[in-house]
């Protein structure tokens, strides 16, 4: 308990503990976000991680820092500390930061996508060879409802969505990736299928409108995966079902230069901590084995 109070009695670990109440980031964000020197940044996390405050997440050289449970006592006292955290000197600016931070993140993520639409499928099969799961992902979706797919990409998925589905929306956040979807639909002949411009943080769709969203191998690109499977809630419908394929953890480290991935894969643990905060109550998720030289993948159903 003592080292938990120290730990928080500092301003600018109490300023950087409500900055990683936002999300998880890494080092380098973190001295941008509160305009501190990188060896003064990683001293404050280092106490704050061996108060358990914090914990580090590892992937390939990057590590992202995040509250953690490390502590009984901090856990304990959370939900007060965080409904102070407004009261806490620079909130706005660092929140501005914060926002500033992710929005750096999707930035990067759509100019890559913009300048890689025509050779994506491409790039994919070279660098992150998957098991094929596509068919089992498929007879998932429900029949005869609204179906949205998020991060549709060169639109692959959508012709058979389309067979499926009573309403097909496609979104993703790359013009150039949408016209390729829009192409190959036309060349495939599927017409009646609504193609969006938005980003999986804010989807263009009111409340409660789609009963069916399809996310395939788009997660590990979110700036922020955690807001993403809040919007997902909000869009579906009462007893909708979310259905996520992604990767699970990897260490291909190419990836996060070559593919603009922003995490490398998922743990099933952190995947259905996520979901339960976004108010899904039933999870499932199912390992797609790998052969030498695949990734696992993680296929999700929630509800």
């Amino acid at each position: 308990m003592l080292d938990t109070i120290k730990a928080l009695a500092d301003p600018s670990r109490l300023r950087l503990t409500a900055v990683l109440l936002s999300g998880e980031f890494t080092v380098q964000e973190l001295t941008r976000i509160m305009g501190m020197g990188q060896s003064r940044i990683s001293r404050h996390l280092k106490i704050l991680t061996e108060a358990g405050v914090l914990n580090v997440k590892r992937q390939g050289t990057w590590s992202y820092f995040r509250v953690g449970e490390g502590s009984r006592f901090f856990s304990a006292i959370r939900p007060a500390v965080e409904r102070e955290m407004d009261t806490v000197p620079e909130r706005s600016r660092d929140l501005a930061a914060v926002a500033v931070a992710l929005d750096e993140r999707r930035r990067r993520s759509q100019q890559f996508f913009d300048q890689n639409a025509r050779q994506w499928d491409d790039l994919v099969r070279a660098l992150l060879p998957v098991p094929e799961y596509r068919q089992r992902l498929l007879t998932l979706v429900p029949e005869g409802v609204a179906v949205l797919e998020i991060g549709i990409g060169t639109g692959g998925l959508l012709t058979e969505l389309a067979e499926r589905a009573s309403q097909l929306i496609g979104v993703d956040h790359s013009p150039a990736m949408l016209e390729e979807a829009r192409r190959r639909l036309t060349d495939k002949g599927v017409s009646g299928v609504e193609l969006r411009l938005g980003e999986m943080s804010h989807l263009p769709l009111p409340d409660a409108s789609v009963g069916c969203v399809v996310a395939n191998m788009v997660l590990h690109h979110a700036a922020d995966p955690a807001a993403v499977l809040t919007e997902i809630r909000r869009v579906l419908t009462p007893g909708g079902i979310l259905l996520l394929a992604d990767l699970a953890r990897h260490e291909r480290e190419a990836a996060r230069e070559q593919l603009a991935d922003q995490w490398l894969g998922f743990e099933e643990n952190e995947l259905r901590e996520w979901l339960k905060l976004a108010g899904f109550t039933i999870v499932t998720i199912e390992q797609i084995h790998a052969d030498a030289g695949q990734e696992p993948v993680l296929l999700v159903q929630a509800l």
